[in-house]
This record gives structure tokens, C-alpha cells and sequence, in this order.
């Protein structure tokens, strides 16, 4: 993901799953988060990315690095960023039954990543100007986003096997592909929202 606070809020995220995981693009589907708009994973019934219009809020999760939860008790990450949309706080959840993550959540006010472990939660607001967030954390910005005006042109190149690459399709040894499948631009300031949403489908084959 990455991130520019303040006014306009930008944020352009790129979505990195196995291929054969089926999911649908964004829509208000879920009735008990009524206004949220989200893409849906099919399979665990969660989103990756998740937007209040109305509140300028949005929530966004990661996978991140540590130690998994235990099969028996483990949560889907997906519902997090419905909830912390909806409310723009961290949800009160029992984190020791999701696997790492990182999940941000930023209004028109301020930008706050929380990342989880598996073993200990920590908070940390994003400061003025553009952050990179990845699986490891935030890390240095590409400088092209800190000079192009067009964030959303960066997805449409070539996808490469370098997991610090933005745009990633890697052949994993069962034959199943890992690879971005859409990337989501998010512009919000006190006027209104514009959500871009762009399918890569050229990497799903």
C-alpha cells in the first residue's frame, strides 16, 4: 500500500492472492455494515480493503510476518477492516486468533497502521507526506510516487517474482499462482471520494 495523508488523503493498494481464490470486486455487501463499500473474498466472506464514504474513512489489511494462530481458534483477517471502517477505531477483537497483520485506517484527520505479530499489537500513526506499507512493515517509498501525479498508471506494468515488487506474480510448487489481481485508488478530502478500481486481468491466467 501506499499512503499520502493530510488533504487530499490518497491511498493506492494492490490486492496479492492465489489466483484460484474466488472473490468479487467492490460492492455494499454486507448489511450489517450498512454504506461500506468493499471487494469480497468468496471463500472467507471478508475484504481486503474497505471504504465509509460518508465518514471519509477507509481500512485496508495486510498480511504480515510472525507467528500464525492456532488452526482451531483462528479468525479470518477480512472482517477487520469492515469493522474499522465502519467505526474508525482498531476493533476490539481477541488478536491472538488472527494470523499477523497490518492494518491501517486513515481519515481526512490522521493515518494509523497496527500491526500484530502474533504476539504483541503495536500502534503507530503515519507521519506527514507518503508512506509504503508491505508485508514487513513500511519500508522507503519508490520515488516515482513522490513524483508522479498518476499512482494508479504504476500497476500497469509487467508483474514480477520479487515479493518487493508492486506488481508480483509468483508460480508456487503445487502449480498454483500467487499474483496482484486489482489494484484500488482511494482519493478522499472534505468534498467527497473517488474510488478507482482496476482488475489485473492479465495476471490471473
Amino acid at each position: 500500500m501506499i499512503v499520502r495523508t493530510g488533504q487530499p488523503l490518497t491511498l493506492l493498494a494492490v490486492r496479492d492472492e492465489l489466483t484460484d481464490r474466488p472473490w468479487e470486486g467492490p460492492g455494499q455487501y454486507w448489511p450489517e455494515y450498512p454504506g461500506i463499500l468493499a471487494g469480497r473474498d468468496l471463500k472467507a466472506g471478508g475484504t481486503w480493503l474497505a471504504v465509509d464514504s460518508a465518514a471519509r474513512c477507509v481500512a485496508a489489511v495486510l498480511n504480515g510476518r510472525g507467528t500464525p494462530a492456532p488452526e482451531a481458534t483462528r479468525i479470518s483477517r477480512g472482517g477487520l477492516p469492515l469493522t474499522a471502517a465502519a467505526t474508525g477505531t482498531m476493533p476490539d477483537v481477541e488478536t491472538s486468533r488472527y494470523d499477523p497483520f497490518h492494518l491501517l485506517i486513515a481519515d481526512l484527520s490522521q493515518a494509523t497502521l497496527y500491526s500484530w505479530d502474533g504476539e504483541r499489537l503495536s500502534r503507530q500513526d503515519l507521519p506527514p507526506g507518503i508512506t509504503k506499507i508491505v508485508n514487513d512493515g513500511i519500508v522507503p517509498v519508490d520515488p516515482v510516487f513522490e513524483t508522479s501525479a498518476d499512482w494508479l498508471a504504476q500497476t500497469r506494468v509487467e508483474p514480477r517474482d520479487d515479493p518487493a515488487a508492486l506488481i508480483v506474480r509468483h508460480e508456487m510448487p503445487d502449480g498454483r499462482v500467487y499474483a496482484s489481481l486489482a489494484a484500488m485508488m482511494i482519493t478522499m478530502d472534505e468534498g467527497g471520494m473517488s474510488y478507482d478500481f482496476a482488475e489485473l486481468d492479465r495476471l490471473q491466467a
